[in-house]
């Protein structure tokens, strides 16, 4: 059986002013691999013409020739790492985008996802467009090319007023790039300085690795155009309640990113502190489900006053494919990915921490796997509240019906999964340790409040766990 994580839809990565943009996007691209492994791409500009290469693949397979970079010449590129959460898996999906119309050619990177697409898609259709590609993202290509505004701003800020849902993006021209950020502000989107040239990254992570200054993040609502004559700054939206993604901290973001104004790893070793404080047990040792619980396990130990152990140990270097034997080995897709240390485990009462159950069949093997290297008990720790509703805003999570949360309660996943206690952290918890204050959050998939609004959920249908 496939292993089931939410998975992020994409990363965006553009630098303008450096004689070695592509290749520096390339690396910015290597930094964010973890917000997408389906597919990446490059569009670059030397100040007459647009420049791509895209495939399907992960970054360093999609560019391992370096002769690739020959053809991405200029002191401009953006990037894109992409995992499909709307349009199919295929080659023509693959961002960025690039097309020609009557005012040059342009490229397009996008990191959400457009509530209203397929609405503004038909509407273009019934006018004449014909589409490419199955993405949201063509939506907005269309809307430039139709709009009758002169300036690229313009045209980019008529186009977005159109549009409703989650989107950091970043335009390509042969003379400018442009950043935008939804006016809710979704996803992730920073600034940074490299000499003389400029950077735009997804998480802070890429700017880190390019060695480039952090300047600040990209406000919700705003569009940021770079020019050789420098940066300016535009709000041409109407101003709405921010409502930054909490799952980017819960999950997604890579713990050394700075986003939302705050650093990932200390804040997830806070909801561990928090975890610990509302979800107390009588235990020897604390171990993590890495990579992405060892925060949230730290905190949680250093709160409970217990010794931190890596009592599974993760494999790092599986592949995108592998040959499943059929019957030969039990619980084969998580014991490719984690092992347990039964020197570790063995004869102790354990609390494992992860950081979300989606489904369940994950934690139900993992906790099998722990109570097999020897635990007397195990007691499962959850460094988010649970998981009920889908997003709609970027993320590739199941249906109402494939959330565990959605229809079964605490203790019912708890016998599921065949731990000795379950305990998550409470949405009042986790917005206390994040500080959030007088900042709201989007925290649709645990209340099913959706900051936009769409056609009505239909409830959830019964999953059968038993």
């Amino acid at each position: 059986m496939k292993l089931y994580r939410p998975t992020e839809e994409c990363g965006i990565f553009g630098i303008y002013g450096h004689p070695e943009a592509a290749n520096l996007t390339y690396l910015g691209l290597y930094a964010l691999q973890h917000r997408g492994q389906e597919a990446c791409g490059i569009v670059s500009s030397d100040g007459r013409s647009l420049h791509v290469h895209r495939s399907m693949g992960l970054v360093a397979d999609v560019f391992g020739d370096q002769g690739i970079f020959r053809n991405l010449p200029g002191e401009a590129a953006i990037g894109h790492v992409r995992y499909s959460t709307t349009g199919d898996s295929v080659t023509k999906n693959v961002q960025p985008i690039k097309v020609d119309y009557s005012r040059g050619s342009i490229a397009v990177a996008h990191n959400g996802n457009l509530v209203n697409a397929q609405m503004v898609k038909d509407e273009l259709e019934a006018w004449g467009s014909i589409f490419q590609t199955t993405m949201d993202t063509e939506v907005i290509l269309h809307l430039l090319a139709t709009s009758k505004q002169n300036a690229l701003e313009d045209r980019i800020a008529e186009a977005l007023g159109r549009l409703k849902g989650a989107y950091c993006l970043l335009f390509l021209t042969e003379t400018r790039m442009v950043a935008a950020r939804d006016p809710q502000g979704f996803r992730p989107l920073c600034l940074g300085k490299l000499g003389d040239g400029w950077v735009v990254a997804s998480e802070s992570c890429a700017l880190d690795l390019i060695e480039a200054e952090f300047v600040r993040e990209i406000e919700p609502g705003e569009v940021v155009v770079i020019t050789k004559d420098g940066i300016t700054s535009h709000f041409p939206l109407k101003k709405d309640e921010a409502a930054p993604c909490i799952f980017e901290f819960v999950y997604f973001a890579r713990p050394d990113s700075y986003i939302f104004g705050k650093n990932v790893y200390m804040v997830r070793k806070d909801f561990g502190r928090q975890l610990a404080r509302e979800h107390q047990v009588d235990a020897d040792i604390v171990i993590p489900v890495p990579d992405s619980g060892v925060p949230a396990a730290l905190g949680y130990a250093q709160e409970a006053g217990l010794p931190f152990e890596l009592g599974l140990i993760r494999n790092h270097y599986i592949g995108r494919t592998f040959i499943e034997p059929q019957q030969s080995i039990r619980h084969f897709g998580v014991k490719i990915k984690l092992n347990p240390v039964r020197e570790i485990l063995e004869g102790k009462r354990v609390v494992v921490i992860d950081d979300s159950i989606v489904r369940g069949t994950t934690s139900r093997k993992i906790v099998k796997m722990v109570r097999n290297a020897g635990a007397k008990e195990v007691h499962v720790r959850i460094s988010s509240p649970p998981t009920s509703y889908p997003c709609y805003y970027g993320i590739d999570t199941p249906t109402r019906k494939e959330l565990i949360s959605s229809s079964h309660t605490i203790e019912e996943i708890r016998r599921y999964i065949t731990a000795d206690s379950l305990g998550y952290l409470s949405e009042e918890g986790l917005l206390q340790a994040v500080g959030a204050g007088k900042n709201p959050y989007c925290k649709a998939c645990f209340s099913g409040n959706y900051p936009i609004t769409f056609p009505t959920l239909a409830a959830a249908p019964q999953l059968d766990l038993f």
